[in-house]
């Protein structure tokens, strides 16, 4: 029996990686000679570097750049070629926060332009910056300081500082410093910059804010966008909300929005490695109503499917009907905490039951 494992990272328990090694473990317990491939993915989020990095090669590039709190952290970037990978999340990430001190209002981006202006002097004429788990809700402001764009000490300050701007934004420094490269914005979320559907209304409170603040956030970022995109067509292009509005920023400086979870599946060959497999295995954290909208999962399930494999999911979560799952693609779907019991065993022990899990299911697909 051949498999593919592809699964997304589980947020805040287990790795990409460590959820595939679980899985293809719990397999093998119930099917010893399992031919497995194991392909830990990422949508531009939290793994996104790593991820490439084990299917492209390249060299990565560490340093250390500003934190979502203004405190110096250790990122890097991958460098293929002329083509640079930068994990926005390893700058200013959810997880760089302690849950005590999540404001959105004061955390800053600031560290990702860092990587940017880095990735753009060793070389790189194209950088595709993934976007996902950041702590941020500044509309990328603090990158643009970081490549120049003034007043650098208001855009750095973070998203509520964003409303109480003096005077207007200078972005022609910030605009130089990328000149000549290709920026694009690797997201999955279609989300604008402003609004009900906006970054503040949609991911603020996932990063503390209360209602609030959600609609402080929103006007700030209305303010610095009246400041910086007159014409409005930029704030209202989808996925320029993704990341806090980190999207929005590379827009500014004439970048693109594409697929991160096109490019990561591309970058792996999915497709070849799944044609010859007798099911595919993804899953992720929560698998619910957004999983379907682009996500990861989807991603695979739609590989799958053209190359006529079934797939299945084990999820931390499951809250996605039956039907809708079948419509994606999806021959099964199977909870974590279903399994376990409960969801306190589920995370304490996620590795331990996660491969539980699999072993089970491997009962019921085993050919």
């Amino acid at each position: 029996m051949r498999i593919v494992i592809a699964p997304d990272k589980f947020a805040g328990t287990l790795s990409a990686i460590e959820a595939a090694r679980a899985v293809a473990d719990g397999w093998r317990d119930t099917v010893p000679d399992l031919d497995a491939q194991l392909i830990p993915l990422s949508d531009g989020g939290p793994g996104f570097v790593e991820v490439l990095h084990a299917a492209l090669g390249g060299t990565t590039v560490g340093i250390d750049v500003t934190g979502p709190l203004g405190d110096p952290v250790a990122a890097e970037y991958l460098l293929v070629d002329d083509t640079a990978y930068i994990e926005s999340a390893q700058a200013c990430g959810l997880h760089l926060v302690p849950e005590d001190r999540r404001d959105p209002g004061r955390t800053t981006t600031a560290g990702v332009g860092e990587l940017i202006a880095h990735a753009i002097g060793a070389g790189a004429r194209s950088v595709v910056v993934g976007l996902g788990g950041s702590a941020t809700n500044d509309g990328g402001a603090g990158l643009l300081a970081a490549l120049g764009a003034a007043p650098a000490d208001g855009l750095a300050a973070g998203g509520g500082a964003l409303g109480a701007l003096p005077g207007g934004v200078d972005l022609s420094a910030a605009v130089a410093a990328t000149k000549g490269v290709r920026l694009v914005a690797a997201t999955d979320v279609d989300n604008p910059l402003l609004g009900i559907h906006g970054a503040s209304a949609v991911f603020g409170p996932q990063k503390g804010a209360d209602d609030d603040q959600v609609q402080r956030l929103d006007a700030a970022l209305a303010v610095f966008a009246d400041a910086t995109d007159p014409s409005g067509a930029l704030r209202a292009t989808p996925g320029a909300g993704a990341a806090g509005g980190l999207g929005y920023a590379l827009l500014l400086l004439g970048g693109t929005v594409e697929s991160g979870v096109s490019r990561v599946l591309a970058a792996v060959d999915l497709a070849g490695q799944v044609a010859s497999a007798d099911v595919v295995i993804t899953g992720e954290g929560s698998f619910d109503f957004q999983s379907l909208r682009g996500k990861l999962p989807h991603g695979v399930a739609r590989t799958a499917t053209e190359q006529g494999v079934p797939c299945i999911v084990l999820a931390g979560r499951v809250t996605v009907g039956r039907r809708e799952a079948a419509a994606a693609g999806i021959s099964e779907m199977y909870s974590l905490v279903e399994s376990a019991g409960s969801a306190e065993a589920a995370l304490s022990r996620s590795a331990a039951e996660l491969r539980i899990l699999a072993a089970r299911v491997a009962g019921l697909w085993q050919r």
